[in-house]
């Protein structure tokens, strides 16, 4: 199936400078011993060695029990409990704020009671201190595509520190005058960093009714990027546009954002999200859109319920009218 995951924030991004790869260490095969016959009876000593051991019944029940740990099927095993330690929790005033920054970002991704906590008791004091970097960078993508909202929120908390978007109705201002006349790579972050403010409480009304005005801009990167930034907005409000633009936006990329928003993406609840099923169950019937588009319905569809029921109308009405209430 097509994934609509990724990094959800604009191009172009801040100059970061080069990744290193792993260095490949070469291997040194010149620790041969003395001869091809010392290596020949090592080995097989080894093998009397190890087939003795696994003949006991003790060392056999050992061995099933590691490997069971080393598959990737079954349910989560946690390596232990989900909470800051006291060590990590002492250890963080020793730490540059961009340190605590990526470490809370991570433990805030991997569920650790405490870290959201951390993040929003300290995130004041970081302001004018971070820093894109390409650590910083993919946890703040990581965070954006957790299925966690409050994982998301911390997100954009610090993304909105890093860019230095400060939280009032003068900064709403100043980018809906960016959105209006700026060119089009500083339209995008201004429509970008409007959603991640208007859904931290900063006018979010303002910010819908400009993210709204430019979902007929002729430009399909721009509407993509207001599509984006209403999806970060997360409003009630946000819901109908979205709606619209995934029925009548003229470019497919636009219409498989807007759906990709009301399905997975942003910052909608579960709750907000079933509420769109009857108008989605509505599209999958409607002969007016094209192939692409029916597809994308029904990969909604499957990604709001959870359901892997095929792409056919009938059964999904049958599973809604079941299961609705």
């Amino acid at each position: 199936m097509h994934s609509w995951e990724g990094d959800p924030r604009p191009e172009p991004v801040p100059e970061y400078g080069t990744i290193q790869s792993s260095s490949g260490l070469k291997l040194d095969q010149s620790i041969d011993p003395q001869s091809g016959s010392w290596r020949i009876l090592f080995a097989i000593a080894v093998g009397i060695l190890l087939a003795a051991f696994f003949a006991t019944g003790n060392a056999k029940a050992a061995f099933e029990e590691i490997t069971k740990f080393l598959t990737l099927q079954g349910k989560p095993e946690p390596a232990s409990p989900a909470v800051l330690s006291e060590h990590e929790l002492e250890s963080l005033d020793r730490k540059s704020p961009q340190q605590q920054a990526e470490a809370l970002l991570e433990r805030a991704v991997n569920h650790y009671e405490g870290a959201n906590d951390q993040i929003a008791a300290r995130v004041e004091g970081w302001w004018g201190k971070l820093k894109f970097t390409p650590q910083f960078n993919s946890l703040i993508t990581t965070a954006l595509n957790s299925n966690d909202l409050r994982v998301r929120a911390a997100g954009i908390e610090l993304d909105l520190v890093a860019m230095g978007a400060i939280k009032s109705p003068a900064t709403i201002e100043r980018l809906a005058l960016q959105v209006g006349s700026g060119p089009r790579s500083q339209r995008v972050w201004a429509l970008w960093e409007l959603g991640l403010l208007g859904n931290r409480g900063v006018e979010p009304e303002r910010v819908n009714e400009i993210l709204v005005s430019q979902l007929h801009d002729p430009d399909p990167e721009v509407r993509h990027w207001a599509v984006e930034g209403l999806a970060y907005l997360g409003t009630n409000e946000t819901i109908a546009p979205l709606l619209q633009t995934f029925h009548d936006d003229s470019s497919a990329m636009v219409r498989e954002r807007a759906a990709c928003s009301l399905a997975q993406s942003g910052m909608l609840t579960q709750e907000q999200r079933r509420s769109v099923i009857p108008q989605l169950l509505d599209y999958a019937d409607d002969a007016s859109l094209d192939a692409q588009t029916h597809g994308w319905v029904y990969q909604a569809l499957r990604d709001i319920t959870g359901q892997t029921l095929p792409n056919d109308t009938s059964a999904w009405r049958s599973w809604y009218d079941a299961n609705r209430g």
